[in-house]
């Protein structure tokens, strides 16, 4: 689950798919061993085989899970072997969105430090995850001269799509976006069950699925989708030789049902799905189709585990920062937190900014409390937010 401030629920399906399930499993017992690859339904499969093929292909895409350091780590590893292979590789990045494209070319090319890149792609706003887990992919990019392709679509114009659709936007202001096809009816399934864990209308009530509200947050999912296929459609007019590898949200691979999809619908039918997997996930998950081929992780340790969150997607208002809506059994909902709510300030400090509410939850340390003063319905309330103390 993603920590803050992402556009509404469409961030919600990227990092719920991207979660493990079930009861933790020892290592020894896990479907997928540790530092191996499996073919689903098909087994273990030669790592050194496994990539020759996959770098054969014209599409390799990687998933992650955004806030899990060791996907990052893997998806190096797996970059470095596929370059090693197919040395004329473009990287396209879910984290960017188009128009940065200018500042991603410049960093490649060894004119910008971190700080530059970071600030100059308005990264905390366009996306919000720890850097530094991504950090070394960039720099892999940047020593190797390998180019950087911006795959996403600015969080303005994704909120707009999300209120209006995409047919009601004059087609010069779409970003090049085409339609996309309808979701194939297995992951139209699984958005609306994402969907049904986060009522939005004011009652609290589950809508159906021929709700407004759940059409729209479908039709957004699948834009996404669209806009990330047809920028890597892009990307194979401008060097027809080269192997895109690209790095998204495992909730727009698994299973063939998104940007796979949507490929497919224009023409490209050579992609794979490359995912990391671990030991809690479960392996009933495993089954033909869900990805090319999955990399076994080990258990988390202390120092790999996600950052503290509260499980919220932050908008700004005037006066504060609102709760656009609220992750389910989290930290913010247990603590007394609501959908509405406008946050003004947290330990101490007003809020202005989401980035203000992350930076002041990321200093948290196991066990801490954090005091939140919101407004609501008029009301000026305090809310305590109790951070559990660390398991190790």
């Amino acid at each position: 689950m993603i920590p803050f401030a992402r556009v509404g629920l469409l961030a919600l399906v990227a990092g719920y798919l991207a979660t493990g399930s079930a009861g933790a499993k020892s290592e020894e017992a896990t479907c997928v061993p540790p530092a191996l690859w499996v073919v689903p339904e098909q087994g273990v499969q030669p790592a050194p085989a496994l990539i020759e093929r996959m770098a054969q292909r014209r599409v390799v895409l990687l998933g992650e899970g955004h806030d899990i350091p060791e996907h990052h780590r893997w998806q190096l590893q797996t970059l470095a072997a596929l370059h090693a292979r197919r040395p004329d590789l473009v990287l396209g990045f879910e984290m960017f969105p188009r128009a940065v494209q200018p500042v991603l070319e410049r960093w490649v090319a060894g004119e910008l430090g971190e700080a530059e890149l970071l600030r100059d792609t308005d990264w905390k706003r366009t996306w919000g995850f720890d850097a530094q887990m991504y950090l070394p992919i960039f720099h892999f990019a940047r020593m190797n001269r390998v180019p950087m392709v911006a795959l996403n679509i600015d969080p303005a114009l994704a909120r707009e799509i999300a209120t209006a659709g995409l047919e009601a936007l004059p087609v010069e202001r779409r970003a090049g976006i085409s339609k996309p096809v309808p979701a194939l009816p297995a992951y139209e399934q699984f958005l609306f069950e994402s969907f049904a864990q986060h009522p939005s209308g004011s009652d609290g009530t589950i809508p159906s699925r021929a709700d407004p509200r759940f059409q729209r947050f479908m039709e957004t999912q699948l834009v996404w989708d669209r806009a990330m296929a047809d920028r890597i459609v892009g990307i194979f007019a401008a060097r027809p030789a080269a192997l895109v590898v690209a790095l998204m949200g495992t909730g727009h691979v698994m299973n063939g049902w998104g940007v796979p999809h949507q490929l497919r619908a224009l023409g490209t039918d050579d992609a794979a799905v490359l995912l990391p997997w671990e030991p809690e996930n479960d392996c009933a998950k495993l089954a033909a189709g869900y990805a090319d081929a999955v990399f076994g992780l080990g258990s988390r340790n202390e120092e790999s585990m996600p950052r503290p969150k509260l499980g919220l997607w932050l908008e700004t208002v005037t006066g504060g920062v609102a709760i656009k809506d609220i992750e389910t059994g989290g930290l913010g909902e247990r603590a007394g937190l609501r959908q509405g709510d406008v946050l003004v300030e947290v330990a101490g400090r007003a809020t202005r900014l989401p980035d203000d509410v992350i930076d002041a939850v990321q200093r948290q340390a196991p066990g801490s409390w954090l005091p939140i003063k919101i407004q609501r319905e008029g009301r000026t309330l305090e809310i305590i937010a109790k951070f559990p103390p660390s398991t190790s």
